[in-house]
């Protein structure tokens, strides 16, 4: 995304544990809560993760998202079928136990998918991932074809009126009129997370408009990962740090 506030300093300073107190937290997951892996399905999301996150959870008083461009039905098949969920970039809203909130899919997704999946067909380490309402063409196993593959989505998405949504070695197609910033808005008009500050982490350029908002509204975005130009306030290092910042939210309190 393009801000003049982006911040270009190459070290941002690590968050404190006291923007946990009070907190609307909202956590993407891949390349966040786990590492990011060559292929979209060997993710594994272990018991360890998912304890601490309840825990914190019910330590806030339910008001803890995950936002993630994973769809809904995938994150509730990793295990978070329990927890507030954002996915597909905003476009699907779920409370636990209830149906997501979604659009119907597009044809124009189905015909973007035999589209990429022509594109793959033969190149190994090209991958197509289908989603409940979009699709996504990774080249991280084969990065040679990135520049083709940016091309065919860019063309798609223009033939089909969708919007083009870049990451980390991959280009995905959706329908538009959501991101991670609207998610973050229409959950903090819901509760539980109404009344608290809202605090974003994420790695991905994919983030920027979930840090946008928080920022908005009065919190602040932690970047994961490299130092890079970034609308966060603060940074960690790798998931570890995260899942070690994370703790930190109820350390003292039993």
């Amino acid at each position: 995304m393009s801000d003049s506030r982006l911040s270009s300093l190459p070290d941002l300073p690590p968050p404190p544990p006291a923007l946990l107190i009070g907190a609307a937290l909202f956590l993407d997951f891949d390349g966040t809560l786990a590492p990011i892996a060559d292929t979209p399905d060997s993710v594994v999301v272990d018991d360890d993760l998912l304890a601490l996150l309840g825990r914190l959870r019910d330590h806030l008083e339910g008001r803890l998202a995950i936002v993630s461009g994973r769809s809904v039905a995938t994150l509730r098949d990793f295990g978070f079928g329990e927890f507030l969920l954002a996915g597909t970039h905003g476009l699907e809203l779920a409370e636990p136990g209830r149906p997501a909130e979604a659009p119907a899919r597009l044809p124009a997704i189905s015909e973007a998918e035999a589209a990429f999946q022509s594109f793959a067909a033969g190149k190994s380490g090209v991958l197509v991932e289908r989603k409940t309402i979009s699709v996504g063409l990774h080249f991280r196993g084969a990065p040679q074809w990135g520049r083709e593959a940016g091309d065919l989505a860019t063309r798609l998405a223009d033939q089909f009126g969708l919007a083009l949504q870049p990451g980390k070695m991959l280009y995905e197609l959706r329908p538009g009129g959501a991101d991670k910033g609207s998610a973050v808005r229409a959950l903090m008009r819901r509760e539980p997370m109404t009344g608290g500050t809202p605090l974003f982490i994420g790695d991905d350029v994919t983030d920027e408009e979930g840090f946008a908002v928080a920022r908005d509204l009065g919190g602040a975005g932690i970047l994961v990962g490299a130092p890079r130009s970034t609308l966060a306030a603060f940074s960690l290092e790798q998931v570890a740090a995260v899942r070690h910042y994370l703790a930190q939210g109820f350390a003292g309190t039993d």
